[in-house]
């Protein structure tokens, strides 16, 4: 028995589960989700309780049950408290606004960096260089984070970027003039 997959996952009272065949569809306070069950898994709700199964005691099988049930535990969060990642600019003239469903960076470049913004996602900028990504769908708002962290990765030497709040850059000393 997969040791994740076994433990059933409580539906809090706010929080819609329907299950049909493989697809599980939720929705709560802070969004809708659909999932469709990976194969050898079937899903079932009872007592407020979401109950992943599998069919066999295959390798993939086992794999799978794990997987579906923690799939299933993070949709059921994320459309009760949402998911929260947060990113800071650090560097002389860079900085961050939104302006409708995107994102403009100025990250030293020549041209400003225009990011679409997807679907259930919300960003926020305060004092133009603090990031705030917030969503349902744990993987996209992970996603939208690295998208956007990925313009301009921290630089080891003068520790300038986007980084996540609370990285640590290991910085490197310079060249030294003989």
């Amino acid at each position: 028995m997969s040791r994740i997959g076994k433990i059933p996952i409580v539906i809090p009272a706010k929080v819609k589960v329907e299950v049909k065949g493989r697809a599980v569809a939720m929705e709560g306070p802070k969004g809708k989700l659909a999932f469709e069950l990976p194969r050898h898994t079937a899903a079932a709700v009872a007592d407020n309780k979401i109950v992943v199964t599998r069919d066999a005691e295959s390798a993939e099988a086992r794999a799978m049950h794990g997987l579906g049930r923690a799939i299933l535990n993070n949709m059921v969060k994320g459309v009760s408290e949402g998911y929260v990642k947060k990113l800071e600019i650090h560097g002389v003239g860079f900085k961050a606004a939104v302006q409708g469903k995107t994102v403009n960076l100025a990250l030293g470049f020549s041209h400003p960096i225009n990011y679409s913004i997807p679907d259930q996602i919300k960003v926020t900028v305060e004092e133009n260089t603090k990031l705030t990504i917030e969503g349902p769908d744990k993987q996209v708002v992970g996603q939208v984070a690295s998208e956007i962290r990925g313009f301009y990765p921290p630089e080891p030497y003068k520790g300038k970027g986007v980084r996540y709040t609370g990285e640590k850059i290991v910085r490197k000393e310079g060249k030294t003039v003989q």
